[in-house]
């Protein structure tokens, strides 16, 4: 399983969202610190779910990094969150 497939698996099960996009950038980031041969080190990750409603935004981001905390600590170099708001999806 690819490092995308497993960041969106992890989210699904965590978070159950109404939107979620995971988007591997890692070629948008050749020769930059990080960055590795095969890429899987950069993603985008945009997020809608109503597990965050009356959370603050860095409670939210927090919540993500743990779910993929093992993710991180195995060669994700970069993850930029997006949190959606859920009642617009």
């Amino acid at each position: 399983m690819s490092m995308r497939d497993t960041i969106h698996a992890k989210l699904s099960e965590k978070f159950a969202p109404l939107h979620l996009e995971v988007i591997d950038e890692s070629e948008s980031h050749h020769g930059h610190a990080g960055w590795r041969e095969g890429g899987e080190t950069h993603f985008r990750v945009r997020i809608a779910t109503r597990n965050f409603d009356g959370l603050s935004r860095v409670a939210q981001h927090r919540a993500v990094m743990a779910a993929l905390d093992d993710e991180l600590k195995a060669g994700v170099h970069a993850l930029a969150i997006e949190v959606l708001p859920a009642q617009a999806i």
